[in-house]
């Protein structure tokens, strides 16, 4: 197929900006989501190929008061959901729990999964990733956890993973950062993972690339393989709160999940 001079041009420029989100990352703002209808939901997409993230993808999905989000073919997938705000019940497979802010679900390939808003609307992360190798996951971590409940090391700042990735999975993971004023989590780069991180609780910053950007609940950061990346709370004094962060990564199974050494 032969392109005109303007697709062409248009092309190259979006080649030049897919080069350059692979070498920085991409900043993520919640305010910018455009979300569409999606049967009786709204989902806008966050992280996925057109910001250069190849093996993993985040959607935003609102979930009206006393409606189900349940997506076809999620059992195709490893789906990981993080609840920001409102209340409901989720399922995966033949297990349920209660869902509000701060819960999290996780759902094996081979397993489908809903959630159900309650009285008011509910708003989630969701994560995907299809496996690179077979295995449907079936003796995996936990289905339902909180932010505030992972395997935790206690050192500050409190850094737990909720749920692992195992053999034969994607290596889809989901880990908390709580940072009180003035703590900061480390500054480092995976060269073998993408990282998409979201902020849950507070004010703060985020590390990309070369610089400290600020972001609020809502807002992320999608940093590609080799890309250095941290957070930290540079707030201080007695109106000072806690920032929380939440998210994780998709590839090879990164190495501070076999020694134990917390990080983002």
């Amino acid at each position: 197929m032969n392109l005109t001079v303007r697709e062409a041009v248009q092309e190259t420029r979006q080649d030049a900006r897919q080069d350059t989100r692979q070498e920085t990352g991409v900043v993520l703002r919640g305010a910018e989501l455009e979300y569409r209808r999606h049967g009786d939901c709204w989902v806008s997409p966050v992280a996925g190929p057109h910001i250069g993230a190849w093996h993993s993808t985040v959607e935003a999905v609102r979930i009206p008061a006393g409606r189900q989000w349940s997506p076809p073919g999620a059992a195709a997938a490893e789906q990981v959901a993080v609840v920001l705000a409102g209340a409901g019940v989720g399922t995966v497979g033949y297990e349920i729990s209660r869902m509000r802010a701060a819960s999290a679900l996780y759902s094996p390939v081979g397993s489908p999964y809903s959630l159900s808003a309650g009285d008011r609307e509910m708003t989630v992360y969701v994560w995907s990733a299809v496996p690179s190798s077979g295995g449907t996951g079936a003796a995996g971590p936990a289905r339902f956890r909180s932010l505030w409940n992972g395997e935790t090391w206690l050192t500050p700042p409190v850094a737990s993973v909720l749920f692992r990735p195992g053999a034969g999975r994607a290596g889809l993971c989901l880990r908390c950062g709580i940072m009180l004023p003035g703590e900061t989590l480390g500054v480092r780069q995976h060269e073998e993972s993408e990282t998409v991180y979201f902020v849950f609780e507070g004010e703060g910053q985020f590390y990309l690339h070369d610089r400290w950007v600020e972001l609020g609940p809502g807002d992320g950061v999608f940093a590609p393989p080799g890309v250095r990346h941290g957070a930290r709370n540079p707030h201080t004094g007695r109106l000072a709160s806690r920032f929380v962060v939440f998210g994780g990564s998709v590839a090879e199974l990164p190495s501070y999940l076999h020694d134990g050494v917390p990080d983002l």
